[in-house]
Parts: C-alpha cells; sequence; structure tokens
C-alpha cells in the first residue's frame, strides 16, 4: 500500500473507507494481454467519416415543393450521437406538419431517424444506395465517445449547447438498449496520456455522461503514462446493432427503396412531401455542401478474446474488444477519398498498440 492510502486508512471515516476500497481494487485489477500478431489478423476494414470543420448540419429548408430537414456531417461520431441528432431532427421536421416521410441514408442516422418517425405513428419510407452491412456505420469501431466531429475553432455556441444536448439524449437512449439483443454494453475504458490534459476532468459531451471516472497518475501501474483517466461507457457491436435497428424498422411497417438519388432534382420524384436528409458523407454531391470532406479510417480486426474486458485511447491508437474481433485503430485521414486497404498502414497499427499495451499491468 502507498504512503498515501496508509495515512487515508489511519484517519478513519468515510473519506478513508472509500481510498481503502479504491487501493484495494486497483491492486487486485489486472489486465488480461491481447495478443497482438499478423497471424491473428483476420480482417482490415477502411470507412470515411462524414466530417465538417463546422459540425454537424440540423436545419430545415424548402426544395422545391419538399421540405427538407438536414441530419448528417457527425464525423467519427455517427452512432454514438445517432439517437441524439436524430431527435432533435424529428422534432425540427414535425413542426411542418407532415405525416409521410422519406428518409435518405439506412445508415445508423437513417435507420434512428426512421425509428423516432414510427414512435410517433408516422409513415416512413427509407431511400438508400446501400443497405447493412454495406454501410458505412457498419465499418464503425462502435465506442461511445463523441469525438472526432468538429473543429472548436470553427464552432459557436449555439451550435456547442446542441452537441451537448444531443449526447445527453443518445447516451440515455442506449442505456435502454445495453443487452445482447442490440449488442450494447458498458465497458471499463482507460484515457492514457504521456502528458497531461489542459483540462484535467475533460470528457467529449460532459464528465457527467462517464460513471465510475479516476484520474490515476501511478507510473508503476501505467509505465509510460502520466496521466491516465478511468471510466465507463458503452461499446456497440455494429454488426450486431444495425440489423436489430433494421429489422426493428421493417417489423413496424417501414418500407426499403434501394435507390440513389444523384441530385436534389430528383426528390421531386419521391411521393413524400417531407424528406429527412441522413445521407452522411452523400450529401456532399447530393446537396452541394462542399465543407463536407471524408476523414479515412482504417481498423486492423483480431480474433476475439473473450477474456479482454476493458477498452483504451491513447492519442491515434485505440483498442476495443467486440465479440467479433479485437478491433485496433486507427488513422484519420483528412480529404482522402479511397476505401482501399493500405497494407503500409497496418503494421503501424498493430506496432503503435502493442507499444501501447506494454503500459498496462498483467
Amino acid at each position: 500500500m502507498t504512503a498515501a492510502g496508509a495515512v487515508a486508512l489511519a484517519s478513519g471515516g468515510l473519506e478513508a473507507r472509500v481510498a481503502a476500497a479504491v487501493l484495494a481494487a486497483e491492486e487486485r485489477r489486472r489486465f488480461a494481454p491481447v495478443k497482438i500478431s499478423r497471424e491473428r489478423l483476420i480482417r482490415t476494414v477502411v470507412g470515411l467519416r462524414p466530417y465538417r470543420a463546422e459540425g454537424f448540419v440540423l436545419k430545415t429548408e424548402r426544395v422545391g415543393e419538399k421540405t427538407v430537414t438536414h441530419n448528417y456531417g457527425h464525423g467519427g461520431s455517427g452512432i454514438t450521437l445517432s439517437w441524439g441528432t436524430s431527435e432533435l431532427a424529428v422534432a425540427e421536421a414535425r413542426a411542418a406538419g407532415h405525416t409521410r416521410f422519406a428518409v435518405l441514408g439506412c445508415g445508423v442516422m437513417g435507420l434512428s431517424t426512421a425509428r423516432l418517425l414510427q414512435r410517433r405513428g408516422l409513415e416512413v419510407t427509407i431511400y438508400a444506395k446501400e443497405l447493412p452491412p454495406e454501410t458505412t456505420s457498419n465499418v464503425a469501431g462502435g465506442f461511445w465517445f463523441p469525438t472526432s466531429l468538429y473543429n472548436p475553432q470553427r464552432v459557436d455556441a449555439t451550435f456547442v449547447a446542441q452537441y451537448h444536448e444531443a449526447c445527453r439524449i443518445s447516451h440515455r437512449a442506449f442505456q435502454s438498449l445495453v443487452g445482447e439483443q442490440y449488442g450494447v454494453r458498458w465497458i471499463e475504458t482507460y484515457n492514457l496520456r504521456r502528458e497531461p490534459p489542459e483540462v484535467e476532468h475533460e470528457l467529449p459531451g460532459g464528465a457527467y455522461l462517464y460513471p465510475e471516472t479516476i484520474i490515476h497518475r501511478d507510473a508503476k501501474r501505467f509505465p509510460g503514462f502520466k496521466h491516465v483517466t478511468q471510466f465507463s461507457t458503452m461499446l456497440i457491436e455494429p454488426a450486431v446493432y444495425m440489423n436489430a435497428l433494421l429489422r426493428d424498422y421493417l417489423i413496424a411497417g417501414g418500407r426499403v427503396v434501394v435507390r440513389e438519388l444523384r441530385g436534389r432534382e430528383e426528390l421531386a420524384s419521391l411521393p413524400e412531401p417531407a424528406v429527412i436528409n441522413c445521407t452522411g458523407l452523400g450529401a456532399r454531391a447530393l446537396f452541394g455542401d462542399e465543407k463536407l470532406i471524408p476523414v479515412r479510417g482504417q481498423l486492423e480486426v483480431l480474433l476475439p478474446q473473450t477474456e479482454i474486458d476493458y477498452c483504451y485511447l491513447s492519442g491515434p491508437h485505440y483498442m476495443f474488444p467486440r465479440r467479433d474481433g479485437i478491433v485496433l485503430g486507427g488513422t484519420f485521414e483528412h480529404e482522402r477519398w479511397t476505401l482501399e486497404a493500405d497494407p503500409a498502414q497496418t503494421p503501424l497499427i498493430l506496432e503503435g498498440n502493442a507499444e501501447v499495451l506494454k503500459g498496462f499491468r498483467r
């Protein structure tokens, strides 16, 4: 036990008992090793995050005879914010009084929006070029952490307030979906830094969203990392989750039309008077949003390890233990459009994560 721990115990009282419990838990905690090797690599996946420095778009406009509400541009936080911005988009879209809606896109944002419309008794048809499992959402990491979606220097207070509201709504919605049916679970996470952050307790979306937050500064426990933030968040399995959303939508009477819209003028051919645009990166061509750019992400997926019960983040590197494999990331390449795997990045991701894992006490 450390000297600080001994002093806390000697002082007695509730504070001392809490300190003792934390110390005991730290001493018991062991981290099962992630087995990183090329021989365990089962696939490499690439996705293009729909990023806007000014943040996601949530607004309504008239396009010919249609009322169009936009809900796109969520960067690396599409799954994380899906219920939040979709709730806000649906509230705005309903203000016009329509009862029949076309939703463009069948990724996580489109399906979440469609389900929320259905819950309000409205008629919905999804129009999409790709369906699960071929959407960008299906190759996401699925870690609930609302980050990598805007440049703080390019947004105003109104957007930040909207972002925080979306985080709150989405966080609560995912809590109701925890379980095997939707592939959602709580998981212990470690954010490892070699230098302390500018704001010690800062976590994206607000510290209240992350229960059991603990700050560690024990160099022996996490060798090489001077500042470690431990917290709990949710991990979503995209393959399970996306199938469950699509199933729920179809069971509730939703229709899906596989169709690619190539320009906003084609909206006139849709029978629904109201449209909610959830096309992600596709909104760049469809609605002419030149501020929307891809941020390419490559993931390496290893054979599953059921004994791994923690996640970590460390700079560009991260690890999420899903049932379909150990997900290792990652890359953040702005304005690179290719979906082809880059063989040169594979060893960098594997070796970078192997180095991070040296900082965990076994």
